[in-house]
């Protein structure tokens, strides 16, 4: 139960401090020091949280990651389910206490959604923007999985390595999706958007649950075919 706990604690610091980055300093085409500093806050929150909660869940905190993890033979579907909820719960208290933030303080939000992820930059061609997903995912999760495998060792270092991989791939994707490469990222602020009269990102948050889905089982897949 402690590292669905963790799982749990763990999505809802990456929404807080990733998204809520993203609603306060904006991350639009004109706002290059916004695409960074999101960009950052996401990633640093990997770094930290790895090496806060990884010895005891391992630090999934995205359904994909369980998903690769799942398919490598690093986990039960039990394990994954439970994983998934953790996650998703986690995400969703997360987007609300940034809902609460920003309500109490009257902080105006930049993205319009909570951080929620989007398709204006692919515009609204959800091909593309599945697309985008699903390749970003597949070079985060191959990096996860080459990173964690027991038949390398990369010491303590392992942490920074992923968070740096989600910093790059938020550097190419912002301008693009927003950047999800993770299912309970978007359901969160996309579900607190809703209940704040805003259901604009639910009518493509079906793009950013398979998107990475898709790109995490491509990774698995591909990943084990190179390492066998």
């Amino acid at each position: 139960m402690k590292k669905y706990l963790a799982e749990g604690i763990g999505t809802a610091v990456l929404v807080v401090l990733g998204c809520g980055t993203a609603m306060l300093v904006g991350c639009d085409a004109s706002s290059g020091a916004g695409y960074l500093l999101t960009a950052l806050a996401f990633g640093l929150t990997i770094v930290a949280m790895a090496y806060s909660i990884g010895n005891i869940s391992g630090c999934h905190i995205n359904p994909a990651v369980s998903l690769g993890v799942l398919m490598t033979g690093g986990m039960q579907v039990s394990e994954f389910i439970g994983y998934v909820i953790s996650q998703c719960i986690g995400a969703f208290a997360g987007a609300g206490i940034l809902a609460l933030v920003f309500g109490l303080g009257q902080v105006e939000d930049k993205t319009g959604g909570f951080g929620s992820n989007g398709l204006a930059g692919v515009n609204g061609n959800p091909i593309a923007g599945l697309l985008v997903e699903i390749i970003l995912t597949y070079i985060f999760v191959t990096a996860i999985l080459g990173v964690t495998s027991k038949k390398t060792s990369h010491g303590s270092f392992g942490g920074l390595v992923i968070g740096l991989t989600l910093v790059v791939v938020h550097i190419l994707g912002i301008g693009l999706t927003g950047t999800s490469v993770n299912p309970a990222r978007s359901f969160g602020p996309a579900l607190v958007a809703a209940f704040s009269g805003n259901m604009a990102p639910l009518a493509a948050l079906w793009v950013f649950i398979v998107g990475p889905l898709v790109g995490a089982a491509i990774a698995a897949l591909v990943y084990k075919a190179l390492e066998d």
